[in-house]
């Protein structure tokens, strides 16, 4: 018997309607649908490559990744500006990477890389990043359900080819790894950004948990941490697995404990799927009440998510850390089907200064946790999509809310970067996007932007274009006022194959 605290309201057949209704897997369940108003659409316009990516891989790196021991090393600047990595040569002539990035080094001719991404907001702002908002302060980065929240871009595809289509896909189109960001630290505020909005709940990413360890003792993330953590994203076991999340509709007032009996009740719902399947209590249930209750009863995501279907070599390839994994699985839902698929490289055991947001012992988090990961995942990505055929039609993008200063600061333990969005980059492949380009430079201690500064919701812009979007798009509020998708950004040319 499945089991939810609160009153009992039962079908005919004895399923519970609040288990149906109110599953925390099933953020689709809930949505007033009626009160969608239509989008108004535009021509794509003649730019090349609209509709090119049939898929998009999301990747962000939270926290924020310096320029400088990555992808715009300045090797003839002072020492307080080129830090301690150096720089190497890639596979496109005259490109030079950080030289903790070998491996990402031999792929650059698959990728574009944007080297003046800018803005006005050196701070952590996850929803500035992927949603169309134009302004951003602090107060709204842990309000997710505020209602001055636009819409993240994997909720305006869903929405929008939900519309198109008007069918739910085998697959959620919608789906973020490894969990819902900022769940699995000491200080569990839930990141805003990639919610629907006033899209509705029903297009909220499809959330997944991971049940691995963490192997390895990571650095500390600043001076007097009292703990230490096994973060998975240093490095994992084999046998760890992906599963659905309790979390896909958390509220902002959902506790941790409520979030955990919804784990609970998801391991119960496991146990009794064959039940639900043989049950006529669905019937006559809505599009979105129906892919709800089909993820449970569905094997395909499941086998989606089921990365020890692969061979040890090809998972050992992408990394067996959490972020490697993660790349993996995410290969996989786009090869089942998936239309956008997120993958946060979050933080994890403490939130202050966590994830990429190194501030305090630079470089041992570098070369430690941060650097050898994502060397091994994202080429590792970008080979397996081109082998399978799907790079082409699969749009990658690589970004993060801001970068770091272009001087370390001084006195910080083992090196620190400050915020700085001033000049920072971003990374496409695949879709329809250019190969082996360098778009914009940076001044001589990579603070500035010399020439081609790029936009945030440039990006955004451009992605919709490539998945067949026309970025003038709007969506309306619950008011019926009209949103563009992508804010003020536009489709840049500079980018497109």
């Amino acid at each position: 018997m499945l089991t939810l605290f609160g009153t009992r309201k039962t079908l005919c057949d004895g399923i519970s309607r609040r288990e149906l209704l109110r599953v925390g897997t099933l953020g689709c369940l809930s949505l007033p649908w009626a009160n969608l108003a239509m989008a108004s659409e535009r021509p794509a316009g003649r730019l090349p490559g609209f509709g090119r990516a049939k898929s998009c891989i999301l990747i962000f790196l939270y926290g924020s990744p310096p320029s400088h021991e990555m992808f715009d090393p300045k090797p003839d600047a002072p020492a307080e500006i080129q830090g301690e990595l150096k720089a190497i040569p890639s596979c496109v002539p005259g490109l030079q990477v950080g030289e903790l990035l070998p491996r990402t080094a031999q792929v650059m001719d698959r990728m574009t890389l944007v080297r003046t991404l800018t803005h006005e907001y050196p701070l952590h702002g996850l929803a500035y990043a992927v949603t169309g908002i134009p302004t951003y302060t602090p107060e709204l980065e842990t309000r997710a359900r505020d209602a001055r929240q636009w819409p993240f871009i994997g909720s305006i595809v869903d929405y929008l080819d939900q519309r198109r289509t008007g069918v739910a896909p085998p697959l959620p189109r919608n789906i973020g790894l490894p969990w819902l960001v900022n769940s699995q630290t000491d200080n569990p505020a839930v990141n805003a950004g990639p919610f629907a909005a006033f899209l509705g709940a029903a297009h909220d990413p499809v959330w997944t948990t991971f049940d691995g360890p963490g192997l390895h003792e990571a650095p500390p993330n600043t001076v007097g941490q009292t703990k230490r953590f096994r973060n998975p994203f240093g490095g994992t076991t084999a046998e760890g697995r992906f599963r659905l999340s309790a979390a896909s509709d958390l509220p902002a007032e959902m506790s941790v404990e409520r979030l955990r009996l919804r784990g609970s009740l998801l391991a119960q719902f496991d146990r009794q799927r064959e039940l639900l399947a043989s049950s006529q209590a669905v019937a006559g249930y809505g599009s979105q009440r129906q892919q709800a209750v089909e993820l449970l009863t569905s094997s395909q995501m499941r086998t989606a998510l089921d990365i020890g279907r692969e061979p040890i070599e090809m998972r050992e390839a992408y990394g067996l850390n959490l972020f490697g994994q993660s790349c993996l699985a995410a290969r996989r839902i786009v090869e089942s089907g998936g239309r956008f698929v997120s993958v946060f490289w979050d933080c994890f055991g403490q939130f202050a200064n966590g994830a990429w947001d190194t501030h305090q012992y630079h470089y041992p988090r570098l070369k430690q946790l941060l650097l050898p990961g994502f060397d091994l995942a994202l080429p590792t990505l970008l080979n397996d999509l081109e082998q399978r055929g799907l790079l082409d039609e699969t749009l990658v993008l690589c970004i993060s809310e801001h970068g770091r200063t272009p001087n370390l600061v001084p006195n910080r333990p083992e090196g620190g970067r400050d915020h700085w969005s001033r000049a920072y980059f971003g990374l496409l492949a695949g879709g329809g996007t250019a190969r082996g380009k360098v778009v914009g430079q940076t001044t001589r201690d990579g603070g500035d932007v010399l020439d081609t500064p790029v936009s945030p919701k440039d990006i955004l812009a451009t992605a919709f274009h490539l998945l067949g979007i026309d970025p003038h798009t709007t969506v309306p509020d619950r008011l019926g006022r009209p949103y563009p998708v992508a804010g003020d950004g536009h489709v840049r040319a500079e980018l497109l194959g």
